[in-house]
């Protein structure tokens, strides 16, 4: 089974991915792992603030990953916000049925209550060098354009609207 985990920035997408490896021992790749290291590389001239780029350049080595996945019977946490949303039309029935998908989404009342937890547990699990574009109004946009696109393409999401409780999905539990 292939679990992606989308989001805007700040939403939990590694902390969820994190605790998905603690409770099944399902590994997880970090899409912004792999953007970094073909960045850092020189395989690229994008730079990490290039986000409307890097879906292009980053889905289609992620979308091979997840069907060697699947192909292999190989369990994988794939986490990022260059998921696309129409990520399903790249995969047929046999491959789809192994893939589930879930897009964390902050509403505006979270953001208002919490911006300051958001900041403060930024860093749970990876160290951001740079935080200062994370600006209130930058989350909740991205959150908004999230959700508009979650309902656009039917997409599955977790709306975070009065406290921060992510847990396991149920349609991501063992079976």
């Amino acid at each position: 089974m292939v679990f992606l985990i989308a989001g805007a920035s700040h939403t939990g997408k590694t902390a969820l991915a994190q605790k998905i490896l603690e409770d099944y021992g399902y590994p997880y790749l970090s899409i912004d792992h792999l953007k970094m290291g073909l960045i850092r590389s020189g395989y690229t001239n994008l730079t990490p603030e290039d986000d409307s780029k890097l879906v292009g350049y980053l889905w289609p080595v992620v979308r091979e990953m997840v069907k060697t996945a699947i192909e292999n019977q190989q369990n994988l946490v794939v986490e990022g916000c260059y998921i696309p949303f129409d990520w399903a039309a790249d995969f047929g029935a046999c491959y789809r049925k192994e893939i589930r998908y879930i897009c964390l989404v902050m509403s505006q009342a979270y953001i208002d209550a919490h911006f300051d937890d958001i900041r403060k547990y930024a860093d749970v699990i990876e160290k951001r060098l740079d935080d200062s574009a994370c600006t209130p109004q930058s989350v909740m946009e991205e959150n908004r354009v999230n959700l508009e696109l979650c309902q656009k393409y039917g997409c599955e999401y977790l709306l975070i609207d009065s406290i921060y409780d992510v847990k396991i999905p149920v349609s991501f539990k063992k079976k």
